[in-house]
């Protein structure tokens, strides 16, 4: 017998209902697994760690005490949070912001999109200078990665460029905001609307940010967003893609659900009411809709126990992107002291970011950045690169066809002279001013200040 949709959210509400001595045993477990407080010097200092409480714990608890293992009601309802809270029209789950990347890009290779759907040998605007499996998806689906550089301070793409990539052979346009600093939406969709061009905005480091005090994730035909811990809202793995393109959603729930036409939620059957009565392809009349695959699909659904975590998480998004903004502007405050050596980061003008990172860019021959980040990490101050750098000089993008507009300059300096800090929410003053005063210290060490 299938359960109602209403005995289905009765559940989301019933831990408890669990016996007492049962709910605080298990508080008591998942109190002594939560993070405690790191003590500058004596514990590393994470460039991006999640700020889990009990209630999070609890809840993907709650979910597995179901006996609902795959999507579910904590599925749909985290679901619905996220286009919301977004503007988007949908969102649909996945189990990763990798997979993310490749649902949108894959879905926008569908035959069901006619003259504009993205074919073999297509070219798609993206950057160099950023995570692979931004550009991945491009080259596994047989396409063409056309690399723009970037500005600094923004360490978004250089807008100025985009339309010297446009060519006859141009279907997309896919990027990323940088560490939670929007792109130059205004002229990129702009750019995308006049040549009819599909943008998709990868979010995943930016949840929370605004452009001209819009959401990111809203602009694009589709947007992803990453629950890795290191992200603004954790599932352990996870991510989701958001569809502002109603056009895209069914192809969007085909793709991530093995290809299958039909597009029922798990535990329910013929919703369209035809399950028995259709014809498709050379298949003979009537054969169950169930188990028509009308694209080359994947599995990449997300599990109900991560979607319950993430109903706990998203309740504290404002508060989380709170704290990384203020973080980000403390340090900066305290880093003005160092602008002889290094690059401070800048917002793109009309965007309020949702920062992920508080990049540095060493200038000129000051400062050596391997030195000072192995400083740093011995220190037990966590740090990171901007991610590929380049991608193209990584050993396996070798031999892709790709092309480049222009140069790559601020790609490569970036590769060669910048890095970033934690502004994660666990972060605290004392850890932002043990930040502050490593960098001072090895700066007198190499005797510049």
């Amino acid at each position: 017998m299938i359960e109602s949709l209403e005995k289905k959210n009765e559940r989301l509400n019933s831990l408890d209902a669990l016996p007492e001595h049962v709910l605080h045993s298990l508080e008591q477990i998942a109190g002594k697994n939560i993070r405690k407080r790191l003590v500058p010097g004596e514990d590393l200092i994470q460039a991006a760690a999640p700020v889990l409480e009990t209630e999070d714990i609890l809840s993907g608890v709650h979910a597995l005490l179901n006996g609902w293992l795959t999507e579910d009601v904590y599925c749909q309802k985290l679901e619905q949070q996220l286009a919301q809270y977004v503007g988007a029209r949908y969102a649909s789950l996945v189990n990763s912001g990798s997979s993310a990347n490749l649902l949108a890009f894959a879905t926008l290779t569908s035959p069901k999109l006619g003259e504009r759907a993205i074919r073999k040998g297509d070219e798609v605007i993206t950057v160099a200078a950023g995570f692979p499996t931004t550009v991945n998806p491009i080259i596994q689906n047989g396409c063409v990665p056309v690399f723009v550089d970037i500005d600094i301070p923004t360490y978004n793409i250089a807008a100025d460029l985009v339309e010297q990539a446009i060519t006859s052979r141009t279907k997309a346009i896919i990027i990323a905001h940088s560490l939670g600093n929007p792109f130059d939406l205004s002229a990129i969709k702009k750019l995308a609307d006049q040549y009819g061009l599909w943008l998709i905005e990868d979010n995943c480091d930016a949840l929370g940010a605004t452009f001209n005090n819009k959401p990111c994730g809203s602009f694009g035909d589709m947007a992803t967003l990453s629950f890795y811990p290191a992200h603004h809202i954790t599932t352990g793995e996870g991510g989701a893609v958001l569809i502002n393109n109603p056009r895209l959603k069914k192809i969007v729930t085909s793709m991530r659900n093995w290809g299958r036409d039909c597009w029922c939620m798990p535990g329910l059957d013929n919703t369209c009411g035809t399950r028995f009565n259709q014809q498709h392809g050379q298949l003979p009349t009537g054969y169950d809709h169930k188990y028509v695959f009308s694209h080359i699909g994947y599995n990449l659904k997300m599990t109900e126990m991560q979607a319950a975590i993430g109903v706990s998480q998203i309740k504290k998004i404002d508060h989380f992107v709170e704290a990384r903004r203020h973080n980000h502007a403390r340090l900066k405050e305290l880093f003005q002291e160092f602008e002889e050596f290094f690059v401070l980061p800048e917002p793109t003008a009309g965007a309020k970011p949702s920062w992920f990172g508080f990049m540095l860019t060493c200038r000129g021959n000051k400062v050596n950045r391997n030195k000072l980040v192995q400083y740093l990490n011995q220190k037990k101050i966590g740090t990171r690169l901007f991610f590929a750098g380049n991608i193209t000089k990584h050993p396996a993008y070798q031999e892709i066809e790709h092309k480049v507009i222009g140069e790559l300059r601020n790609t490569d300096r970036v590769m060669e002279e910048a890095f970033w800090l934690g502004v994660w929410p666990g972060l605290e003053e004392q850890h932002l001013m043990y930040m502050y005063d490593t960098v001072k210290e090895y700066l007198k060490q190499e005797r510049f200040i």
